[in-house]
C-alpha cells in the first residue's frame, strides 16, 4: 500500500527538529524508541510511513508487532468509523456491549479447540503486561501455589510480577524485593546454547533439565503454580523454540498438573505462520496471554483460560480501561480479516523466503552470526566480524555494529529495531500485508545498510 495522494504539502509539515527537541526535553529518561528512531511520523498506510522530514519509510517495526494489517488498514478504519458514527459509547468498563460480543466471538473462532469449547476470557488493562499479571494471579488462585516457572531470555512486561518472570537484568535490578525472582529455566537458544553445546541439541537438553529438576526432591523448587513462555521469544532476540520442545513442555506440565501459560502477546494473530504460535506445535495451553495485534492497532489485552481454573472472585482482577469499544471493534475486524484471508499462511511463505535470502546474505557478511525466526517474526544476530566461534559455534555479539546498522537502515528509509542479548539482534516485524515488491525493497535496504555499517567500522 502507498501513502494516499491527498497528503499535506511539505510546507505544512511539522518542524521535525523542533518536535524532537521539545519532546526530548520534557519526556523521561526511560523513553526508548524516540531515542533510536529520530523521526516524526505524520502519515501512514500499510507499511509505509511519511515523516515530517518529507521522506517515506518502510516500517518493519509495526508497533512492536501490534500492526498485523499495517497502518490505517481500510477494514480497521471502517470498523472504528462505524462505532463513531453509531453513537455507541466508547468506554463502558466491562459492561456487556455488542462490540465486546462480536470481538469475543471472532477471537474464540481462532483459539485452540479446548479453549474454544471450555474457555473463559478476562478483559484486562490495555497492555500485555497487565494480562500477564492476570494470568499469574489466576493460576496462583486456582492452584493455591506460588512459584512460577519461566525461562532465560523471556520478556513478559514491565510491571512487578511480569518483571519477576522476565529475563532482562537491567530493568529488574532497581526493583529488587518488588520484582521478586521466579524460577528461571534454560530456554532452547541454540546459537548461544546455555549448556555450551548447541548444534541442534539445546532443545532436548533443556527439556531433560526441566523434567529432572521438577522431579528432584532436593531441586529446591516448591510445587509450581504455572509455567510461562513465549513460543518465539521476541525482545529476547527472536528465538523460536522447536515444535518438539513446546510439545515436551506441554507433556511435562500436564503430567505434573502444572498450568501451562503461553504468552502470545507478540506472536499472535498470524505473526509466526499460524494464527497463534502454539498452534504450530499443535499444543493447547491452559492459559493464553493476548495483546498487541488483537486490538487492531488500538490498546487491548485479554487472558483466555480453561474453565477449570476459573476460581477467582468478582473483582479479583480489574481495571478502568478493560477494552474500549473502539479497540474491540478494530480488533474484531482485524481478527476476521486475518482469518478469512488466511494471512498466517502468507506470513509463513514470505517469512521462509526472507530467511532464505538473509541466509544467502550471511555468506557474504561475517558480521551475521545467525539468521532465524518464524513467519514474519525475524532476527539477524550481529557478531564481531572475523571473530572465532566458541565450542558451541557462537561468536561474540557486536552491539555497536548493530546500532550502526539500525542507523544506516533509517537513513535509507527502513525502520528496524534491535533486541536480544546485548541488543545485537536486528529485528524484522513487517505487517502481514507486506507485498512482494516491499519484501524486495526491505531486503535491498537492509543489505545496503549492513554493507555500509561494515565499511564505516572498518574505516
Amino acid at each position: 500500500m502507498t501513502i494516499p495522494a491527498q497528503q499535506q504539502s511539505s510546507s505544512r509539515l511539522p518542524d521535525r527538529d523542533g518536535v524532537i527537541a521539545r519532546q526530548a526535553a520534557r519526556e523521561s529518561s526511560a523513553r526508548t524508541y524516540a531515542r533510536s528512531l529520530q523521526m516524526v511520523p505524520v502519515e501512514a498506510s500499510g507499511m509505509t510511513v511519511r515523516g515530517a522530514d518529507g521522506r517515506t519509510y518502510l516500517d518493519c517495526l509495526s508497533g512492536a508487532g501490534t500492526l498485523a494489517l499495517g497502518h490505517n488498514h481500510p477494514v480497521v478504519v471502517e470498523a472504528v468509523r462505524n462505532v463513531i458514527d453509531s453513537g455507541a459509547p466508547w468506554h463502558s468498563l466491562d459492561i456487556a456491549t455488542p462490540q465486546k460480543d462480536e470481538f469475543t466471538d471472532e477471537l474464540f473462532q481462532t483459539l485452540p479447540r479446548s479453549l474454544q469449547e471450555k474457555g473463559r476470557i478476562q478483559f484486562c488493562g490495555p497492555a500485555g503486561t497487565d494480562a500477564v499479571e492476570a494470568a499469574l494471579k489466576l493460576t496462583r488462585t486456582a492452584t493455591g501455589r506460588q512459584p512460577v516457572l519461566s525461562f532465560t531470555g523471556a520478556y513478559h512486561g514491565m510491571t512487578a510480577g511480569a518483571l519477576a518472570i522476565s529475563g532482562g537484568v537491567s530493568a529488574k535490578t532497581p526493583m529488587a524485593g518488588v520484582a521478586a525472582e521466579g524460577v528461571r529455566l534454560p530456554f532452547p537458544y541454540d546459537y548461544r546454547c546455555p549448556f555450551g553445546v548447541g548444534n541442534g541439541r539445546t532443545g532436548d537438553l533443556s527439556a531433560a533439565y526441566v523434567e529432572r529438576l521438577l522431579d528432584d526432591p532436593n531441586g529446591g523448587i516448591l510445587e509450581p503454580a504455572g509455567m510461562i513462555f513465549e513460543v518465539v521469544q521476541g525482545e529476547g532476540g527472536v528465538i523460536p523454540a522447536s515444535h518438539e520442545w513446546v510439545r515436551q513442555m506441554r507433556k511435562i506440565t500436564a503430567d505434573r498438573d502444572i498450568p501451562l501459560i503461553v504468552d502470545e502477546v507478540q506472536t499472535g494473530v498470524g505473526r509466526t505462520g499460524t494464527f497463534w504460535a502454539c498452534q504450530g506445535a499443535e499444543v493447547e495451553p491452559d492459559v493464553m496471554v493476548l495483546s498487541k495485534a488483537i486490538g487492531g492497532t488500538l490498546p487491548l489485552a485479554v487472558v483466555v483460560y480453561s474453565d477449570h481454573l476459573d476460581e477467582w472472585q468478582p473483582g479479583a482482577h480489574a481495571g478502568t480501561f478493560r477494552g474500549t469499544t473502539l479497540a474491540m471493534a478494530a480488533g474484531a475486524a482485524t481478527l476476521r480479516h486475518v482469518r478469512e484471508n488466511q494471512l498466517q499462511l502468507r506470513a509463513a511463505e514470505v517469512g521462509d523466503r526472507i530467511v532464505a535470502r538473509l541466509t544467502e546474505l550471511a555468506a557474504h557478511h561475517s558480521c551475521i552470526g545467525d539468521v532465524r525466526g518464524r513467519g514474519l517474526m525475524l532476527g539477524v544476530e550481529i557478531v564481531e566480524p572475523g571473530s572465532a566461534p566458541d565450542a558451541a559455534g557462537s561468536r561474540p555479539a557486536d552491539p555497536s555494529l548493530a546500532l550502526r546498522i539500525r542507523k544506516e537502515a533509517l537513513s535509507r528509509g527502513l525502520i528496524v529495531e534491535l533486541g536480544g542479548r546485548h541488543d545485537a539482534v536486528v529485528r524484522l516485524l513487517p505487517p502481514l500485508v507486506i507485498t512482494d515488491e516491499e519484501v524486495e525493497t526491505v531486503l535491498e535496504r537492509l543489505a545496503d545498510s549492513i554493507a555500509a555499517a561494515e565499511r564505516a567500522v572498518a574505516a
